[in-house]
């Protein structure tokens, strides 16, 4: 009887370091899988009244929990400007940053939100202008590696 209880016992204390093992290594890959919103990413604005479309090309660096980066765009008349992020976040695969924009003397935050996948940014653009907020939906895509 002895004997018996004793091979219970070692089989329960083995069962329950597989359980153990098991949850170690799916933590572990779930820390590995996590979204990793370093890279350039591009998007279209398409244009007005029949004009063509811009192009934004948005870098970002994650690293050490701190998101960074700039964001290369058009502006009026012609060009093209950059501008550095800032409050940049990563929460799980929930990216957050705005970017302050300069034109006549005026200043404007726009706050840039979206789910990050392993190629792709959605979410939403929010902007304030005279009072009036206004919110748009973008879609940015992962350059691949390798390329300008």
């Amino acid at each position: 009887m002895e004997l018996k209880k004793q091979n219970s016992l070692s089989l329960l204390k083995a069962f329950a370091c597989a359980i153990i093992t098991v949850g170690v290594v799916a933590m572990a890959h779930a820390q590995d899988s996590k979204v990793d919103p370093t890279g350039t990413w591009t998007w279209a604005n398409p244009g007005r009244n029949g004009n063509p479309g811009t192009t934004n090309i948005l870098v970002l660096k994650y690293s050490s929990s701190s998101l960074t980066g700039t964001l290369k765009a058009p502006k009026r008349g012609g060009g093209t400007t950059n501008v550095e992020i800032s409050d940049g976040k990563l929460t799980g695969d929930q990216i957050s940053f705005n970017v302050i924009r300069e034109a006549g003397g005026n200043s404007m935050t726009i706050g840039y939100k979206g789910a990050v996948t392993a190629d792709a940014i959605k979410g939403t653009i929010n902007t304030e202008r005279d009072g009036e907020k206004r919110s748009r939906k973008w879609e940015a895509k992962r350059e691949a590696t390798g390329t300008k």
